[in-house]
């Protein structure tokens, strides 16, 4: 399984390897919506983006995760990033996560492009034959669209986080499995052609 850094490319959107020259890009991108103040999801703010990169950056160096940011091309700009994480080379699986995106860039082709050029890497080049989503079990615009992309919901898992704000997050677990992904697959290329056709942009 190559977990080397890479860059991923559909119509819409760019995945590139994050980098710490990431950071003033990523800070305005978390301003769009405020998103620091998610209850939801863990957000960096200026105070916290070295660290959120670092950490990263340090997990990709182990083989564990591989990080990018998130590049709307219509804009040029960085509009949020996500990745690969827990990921298990002899396993073969992975799961997709720390994805947050700018409040503009929200319920567009970008979320749903991400998560394609995401998947087709896992399945078809690490050669997964499982990717994972995890996500607050209070987040419901978030498991809404973990469903859309074709993921089974699998349980909750109790007490899996400690928040920023003292909260134990309980979690939902949702996968994808290989026997699946020919489906997931045609069922993503078929919403993003329908967004092109009707040029509405709406996730």
């Amino acid at each position: 399984m190559d977990i080397s850094p890479v860059i991923l490319e559909g119509q819409h959107v760019r995945l590139e390897p994050l980098s710490p020259a990431h950071e003033e890009s990523l800070i305005a991108a978390a301003a769009d919506g405020e998103l620091w103040n998610s209850i939801v999801t863990i957000v960096p703010s200026r105070d916290t983006i070295s660290d959120y990169i670092g950490s990263a950056l340090k997990a990709q160096a182990h083989g564990r995760e591989l990080p990018f940011v998130i590049i709307q091309k219509s804009s040029g700009r960085v509009v949020g990033t996500t990745r690969f994480y827990d990921i298990e080379p002899i396993e073969r699986r992975a799961e997709i996560g720390y994805t947050w995106l700018a409040a503009s860039a929200q319920r567009t082709a970008v979320n749903t492009e991400s998560k394609l050029l995401l998947l087709t890497y896992a399945f078809e080049e690490m050669r997964c034959i499982r990717v994972s989503f995890i996500t607050d079990v209070l987040n419901q615009q978030s498991r809404a669209a973990i469903l859309r992309l074709g993921a089974k919901e699998e349980g909750v898992l109790r007490n899996h986080m400690y928040m920023p704000s003292g909260r134990y997050r309980d979690s939902v677990s949702f996968s994808i499995i290989e026997a699946e992904w020919p489906d997931v697959k045609a069922q993503l290329e078929a919403k993003l052609a329908a967004k092109a056709r009707g040029n509405a942009g709406e996730g």
